[in-house]
């Protein structure tokens, strides 16, 4: 009889009404061949293996988080609500120590959503991750937080969303902005002014394999997060970096994925991104199952798995060691960096703009952060999309000082009449205002 060396739990949700259309690979197969595979595999027969069901998440939870325009209930499905309902009870069977681990096989994604919200970008419309977490420090206090995005496009939702918040330290390690949907994740986006180098990304030239990923774990990612030290490591798993992948360039592997999953010891994964339904999904999952519950995973490997075609490239290989060199000087220069960025500002400035590739929306968007010697510094959203809207979002930091919380009040009472909509997330007292 099998045992599981950590205990771990498995929330799964496919999603059966909710597709993009019935041959987008964004669909319910994306689960069911998995499901079908762990099945088969007798993993829900392991001992220390328990399977839960999601919960069904609150338009707040969504409100803690998100801007949604004109509002939750308009711009977001059940199959949204219930997918961060599964990431909510990976983390709460965790908190409650019911488990050692746990990974949350859900859909529809999340990590292409922004703090604010038109419509659907990259298959994603609410941060299901972001959503989960931030429902977890509301009931079990503040936590020190580390979000490893191994997703093969960029994560800028998650960064979006945590730009200026230093207890949450995110990384992403993805195929380049230049040759990749969302065109985003370079080595200069580094965070906010209360958050400047917290933010990282490792962008990966296609043709990436196992050993390039493994070496930036090792070498990038490892030596920061004991640097950090994180209460919680939480994995983005997207599994869209495997060969077989029909919308990306990498040469990924199910051992690969296993590996580093194994090496990483997330507390928490959960699924992202992967289109390759039959060819992948179902070994990656499973690798990543058996890792996480320490169990042997040498087995697992796909029917057509070839090591030596699927061999990395000796130009790629230096090419990832000088980025990754890169990439951890600037993260042991960022409170020099930081200091140099700030520079005597009250405010710092940020625009950008974002489209929605699913919905083909056009978003043109100013963010300002205020630069705060007690707390993170409220900040303001100015967003323009051309469906109409003219939004201003105001985020009060959980961490706030009083000034800081009155200035989020007052920006919210006296917002010009210009704008179609404002609202306010108060985190310190945990309110959502709109108007």
């Amino acid at each position: 009889m099998i045992k599981a060396k950590n205990r771990l739990g498995l929330v799964f949700f496919p999603a059966f009404d909710w597709a993009i259309s019935n041959t987008h690979p964004e669909r319910e197969e994306r689960l069911l061949y998995t499901q079908d595979q762990i099945f088969e595999e007798g993993i829900e027969d392991i001992e220390g293996i328990k399977l839960y069901n999601p919960i069904v998440a609150d338009e707040k939870d969504i409100e803690r988080v998100h801007f949604a325009i004109p509002n939750v209930r308009s711009r977001v499905t059940k199959s949204h609500l219930i997918s961060a309902g599964g990431a909510y009870k990976a983390f709460q069977v965790l908190m409650e120590k019911e488990v050692n681990k746990s990974f949350a096989l859900v859909r529809p994604p999340g990590h292409h959503a922004q703090k604010v919200v038109y419509g659907d970008r990259g298959f994603c419309i609410v941060n299901i991750e972001a959503v989960a977490l931030e429902r977890i420090r509301q009931e079990y206090g503040d936590l020190r937080v580390a979000i490893v995005d191994t997703d093969c496009h960029h994560g800028d939702g998650t960064q979006d969303i945590y730009w200026n918040d230093k207890d949450t330290l995110f990384i992403s390690f993805h195929q380049d902005g230049r040759t990749l949907y969302p065109g985003t994740g370079f080595i200069e986006e580094v965070g906010g002014p209360n958050a400047y180098g917290y933010n990282i990304n490792i962008p990966l030239p296609p043709g990436t394999g196992e050993e390039g990923f493994l070496y930036v774990l090792d070498n990038v990612v490892m030596p920061i997060l004991d640097e950090y030290k994180p209460d919680i490591i939480i994995n983005s798993a997207g599994q869209d970096n495997h060969y077989t992948d029909p919308i990306t360039n990498m040469n990924f592997t199910a051992q690969g994925y296993a590996k580093l999953s194994d090496r990483l010891n997330p507390d928490i994964a959960v699924l992202e991104g992967g289109y390759s339904i039959e060819g992948a999904l179902p070994y990656v999952n499973l690798g990543i199952i058996l890792a996480m519950a320490g169990i042997d995973y040498s087995m697992v490997k796909e029917p057509d798995y070839d090591r030596e075609k699927l061999k990395q490239p000796k130009q790629i290989t230096e090419y990832i060691k000088q980025i990754s060199n890169v990439v951890y000087k600037r993260w042991k220069m960022k409170e020099d960096l930081r200091l140099k960025n700030i520079n005597g500002k009250e405010y710092v400035h940020r625009q950008k703009q974002v489209y929605y590739d699913t919905d083909g929306i056009m978003e043109y968007q100013v963010q300002n952060f205020k630069v705060c010697n007690r707390c993170s510094g409220v900040s303001t959203i100015d967003s323009r999309s051309d469906r109409g809207y003219h939004i201003l979002g105001i985020t009060i930091p959980r961490n706030a000082c009083s000034n800081c919380v009155d200035e989020g009040y007052s920006l919210y009472k006296h917002a010009p009449n210009k704008y179609t909509n404002v609202y306010l997330q108060d985190r310190v007292n945990d309110e959502y205002l709109a108007k």
